[in-house]
């Protein structure tokens, strides 16, 4: 399977007092609004590193769920955050800790599925950083 997904960003001014939008061809995203205070401080609008981290939640949650559908396993509900840590310039760490409400699993075929999701995911494979993981059953 092949596919091409595209987004797009338009900046206006300089990097610290300047503002721009972004874009996605699905416009969930249309026109959002990012900035210097939105990416370094606490303003309002999105930020590249949010995005980075929704995007990994929903990658490996998703890899999670057919990683688990491989073993005849169908979970009810599967909750992820990414929290993304950057520093010194560079996304330096990925943590996801994921819940799981999955019926007949064990907790060691839990955990061997999740680090298999880890690994496998798009967006794990995509990205030069430290991702740790923290799976529990709920």
């Amino acid at each position: 399977m092949k596919f091409t997904r595209k987004a797009s960003a338009n900046w206006k001014g300089s990097g610290k007092e300047g503002k721009g939008t972004v874009s996605t061809q699905s416009t969930v995203l249309d026109k959002t609004q990012y900035s210097f205070s939105s990416r370094f401080e606490e303003g309002v609008g999105t930020n590249p590193e949010e995005l980075v981290a929704a995007a990994h939640a929903g990658c490996f949650t998703m890899k999670l769920s057919f990683v688990l559908g491989e073993s005849d396993y169908k979970p009810n509900n599967l909750d992820t955050e990414a929290k993304l840590t950057f520093e010194d310039g560079a996304v330096a760490q990925i943590d996801l800790i994921v819940k799981g409400d999955v019926p007949g699993i064990s907790d060691d075929e839990f955990q061997k599925a999740a680090q298999n999701a880890k690994e496998n995911c798009p967006i794990s494979k995509l990205l030069n950083t430290k991702i740790t993981l923290s799976a529990s059953l709920v």
